[in-house]
């Protein structure tokens, strides 16, 4: 392009409005549309340490910088490069026993679409005098509708309660977890384990020291961790052998609730409101503990008919609904809708009796706006109908893993 030399006092004011409409036309392209409300699916993860990974180790994979961070992703991780997926979660770990560099993918989906990452992992042999600290994995043979359970990496158990009273309508069970370190080695002929300290919350550093992952809440090669509610948790077993030297181990720990309520009744509607039934259920669902529920499953099994009846089917015919409310009392789901001909839900026993069930999925009590959140949730049973019914069963399914 040619250029004319031009005088300033003639020429110096078009030239700056030319420069600012330019400035202005490019500003839009520099920065983009700012509207566009639209986060792309992206798979962006962490781990920890970065270096010097030793067989044996465990290594911390983090994925809650991925993107949208609204709760609707999930997240599988292949820990060896085989193409399947080892772990699922937004946090979780992974150990290698043999050296080598491993490609480790994380894979995120939300509606559909799919992102993932892969980074190497480079793992070297522990020197010799170096203990190994090792978690035993096990799980319930039987869930407790006696369904086999196929798990191999983490500890997973059930809180069994079959015939709970129609007075105590709240899931309060605990239980008791082992854990067993007899698997972790010395280190070599000439050494022996010292202490086994296992750590049950690796978000608070009970000792100060600064390591979340060494404090000693339980003692021993073999213990019990008492009264633990369901949930989802992440243990640690650090060791020390007579040298001095230190490993740690670390293991998520799955505990899932089943509990039923049998041959109880409801009233019937004789006030012009619906008789109604509450059964309290804490629910968690914390992303930065790493505790979070995968669903919730509520089957309510009763009769289409009322043995006792004597007015014909039209007038005993029952119809009852399930009711779920948050902490803060917002109505999350019910069972309203569905037809009397799609209540076999529960897989009912005969064709004398209803199933209907209400399924919360995770995302329900995921803390963001859409959702509802975790907490003190209550199911109700709720009767429009005049007549009492006698209730076959109701049943609360917590499912952590």
């Amino acid at each position: 392009m040619l250029c004319t030399p031009v005088t300033m006092k003639s020429h110096v004011k078009p030239i700056l409005m030319v420069l600012i409409m330019i400035s202005t036309s490019l500003a839009g392209c520099i920065t983009g549309d700012s509207g566009d409300d639209n986060v792309p699916v992206t798979a962006v993860f962490s781990y920890s340490p970065t270096t010097d990974i030793r067989t044996g180790d465990s290594v911390e994979l983090d994925a809650s910088a991925s993107l949208p961070q609204d709760g609707s992703l999930t997240y599988s991780w292949d820990c060896d490069g085989d193409g399947a997926a080892d772990e699922t979660g937004q946090k979780t770990d992974c150990s290698w026993e043999v050296e080598g560099t491993y490609s480790v993918t994380l894979t995120v989906a939300s509606g559909g679409i799919s992102n993932a990452q892969t980074k190497d992992i480079t793992v070297t042999e522990a020197p010799v005098g170096t203990p190994v600290a090792e978690i035993t994995q096990y799980a319930d043979e039987e869930d407790c509708l006696y369904e086999d359970v196929d798990e191999t990496r983490s500890i997973l158990v059930w809180i069994c309660a079959m015939d709970k009273s129609q007075s105590d309508r709240e899931v309060t069970e605990t239980t008791t977890v082992q854990l067993d370190g007899s698997d972790s080695q010395s280190g070599g002929d000439s050494e022996y384990i010292t202490t086994w300290n296992w750590d049950l919350d690796l978000e608070y550093d009970s000792d100060g020291d600064g390591n979340l992952e060494n404090d000693a809440d339980l003692t021993g090669e073999n213990v019990e961790w008492k009264d633990v509610v369901h949930g989802e948790y992440e243990v640690n077993l650090s060791v020390t052998n007579s040298a001095g030297s230190m490993d740690g181990d670390k293991i998520k720990v799955y505990v899932s609730y089943y509990g039923e309520w049998k041959d109880f009744q409801i009233d019937g509607n004789n006030s012009g409101s619906p008789k109604v039934l509450e059964f309290d259920m804490p629910v968690v669902y914390d992303r930065d503990q790493g505790n979070t529920i995968r669903k919730v499953e509520t089957i309510l099994t009763y009769p289409q008919v009322d043995d006792d009846c004597v007015l014909g089917d039209s007038q005993c015919a029952n119809t009852l609904n399930l009711y779920a409310f948050n902490e803060e009392d917002d109505e999350a789901a019910n069972t309203s809708e569905t037809d009397n001909e799609n209540r076999d839900a529960g897989e009912c026993d005969d064709d004398e009796n209803y199933c209907v069930m209400l399924l919360l999925s995770s995302y329900m009590f995921t803390e963001t706006e859409s959702t509802y959140g975790d907490g003190e949730w209550i199911m109700q049973i709720r009767n429009n109908r005049w007549n009492d019914v006698q209730i076959e069963s109701m049943v609360i399914i917590l499912h952590y893993k």
